[in-house]
């Protein structure tokens, strides 16, 4: 099962006919636990499942607000931004896009309507538009009250390396960063935060869009060695350095049940979906394992055996 397959059958789940009630979207959520979520000026906003539970945030500044990723759907960045006006008191000056995956970038238009600049990096910006087109014509018909963006608007760039940006009185390090779940990666660094995206998913299955688990494990190391006190993963609430290592060990976990199964003395007649149960009764509480196929297959196919190098041909008498 595709990735695409695979959200579609969740959102199977929570929309059963284009005639059926709406869910119950549940209040939103900021904590307000320094355990949790490490400082008073950094706020959360979860969006409800019926979106996939897509978290995103803000840091308050002196002078505003700078948003971090833009949800899935506009009607849930609209809840974002009225509750973080009723919290803060403040306008939202910028918004920043961590990886080209729709729950993310989404939001681009809503924000750019009401004069707010939408910035990532080239890397990411270059690749929106194919995931785009790869999820549009789908997720528009199952979001059939019309809150998913048929049209493409997309963020500006801000170039293709790590660079410190600011606004709303703040500064902060913007890094730019190769393949993990995503094929490009931006993360936030703002005084001992760290914005990931869903290079870290507590407690969830990742949404893996092309990426390259090696790369992606390769990313957390970098991660780590920037020594953050707080992580604000794409999914699930914020803590400390363990979730870096607690993604570290998921990732190792699924490449461990690929490496198996490919070598398995008696292989499964459906390795994919023998891995796949595997990782699931190895993670009883991630939620979203209907997202873990894409992330199996991706890993199945890395682990691919090369076929060996071809001799030269021999040169001509």
């Amino acid at each position: 099962m595709t990735i695409k397959a695979a959200l579609v059958a969740s959102l199977g789940l929570l929309l059963v006919g284009c005639g059926a009630a709406q869910p119950v979207i549940p209040t939103h959520y900021r904590s307000h636990s320094v355990q949790e979520q490490g400082d008073p000026r950094v706020g959360e906003y979860i969006s409800s499942q019926w979106s996939l539970e897509t978290a995103s945030y803000w840091i308050e500044g002196p002078e505003g607000l700078v948003f971090i990723d833009t949800q899935l759907l506009p009607s849930a960045l609209r809840k974002q931004l009225a509750f973080a006006k009723e919290v803060t008191g403040k306008e939202v000056k910028l918004a920043l896009i961590l990886h080209p995956t729709p729950d993310r970038f989404n939001g681009t238009a809503l924000l750019k309507e009401l004069g707010v600049p939408v910035l990532t990096s080239e890397q990411v910006r270059a690749r929106i538009p194919a995931v785009h087109d790869k999820w549009a014509p789908t997720l528009f018909k199952r979001y059939w009250n019309g809150s998913y963006p048929r049209e493409l608007v997309l963020a500006d760039g801000f170039g293709d390396s790590t660079r410190e940006l600011s606004a709303a009185g703040l500064t902060f390090k913007v890094h730019v960063l190769g393949a993990g779940s995503s094929q490009a990666h931006v993360v936030i660094e703002w005084e001992g935060h760290l914005f990931t995206g869903d290079l870290v998913a507590r407690a969830t299955h990742p949404w893996f869009e092309g990426g390259r688990v090696d790369e992606w494990l390769q990313r957390l190391d970098e991660l780590r060695a920037l020594k953050p006190k707080w992580i604000h993963p794409g999914r699930g609430l914020p803590g400390g350095p363990e979730l870096l290592d607690a993604q570290t060990e998921y990732l190792q976990a699924v490449v461990e049940e690929v490496r198996a199964e490919r070598h398995a003395a008696q292989p499964s007649s459906d390795p994919l979906r023998t891995v796949t149960e595997k990782v699931t009764r190895r993670y009883p509480g991630h939620r979203y394992p209907e997202l873990l196929p894409a992330l199996v297959r991706g890993e199945w196919a890395r682990q691919a055996p090369r076929p060996a190098p071809q001799p030269p041909a021999p040169a001509p008498p």
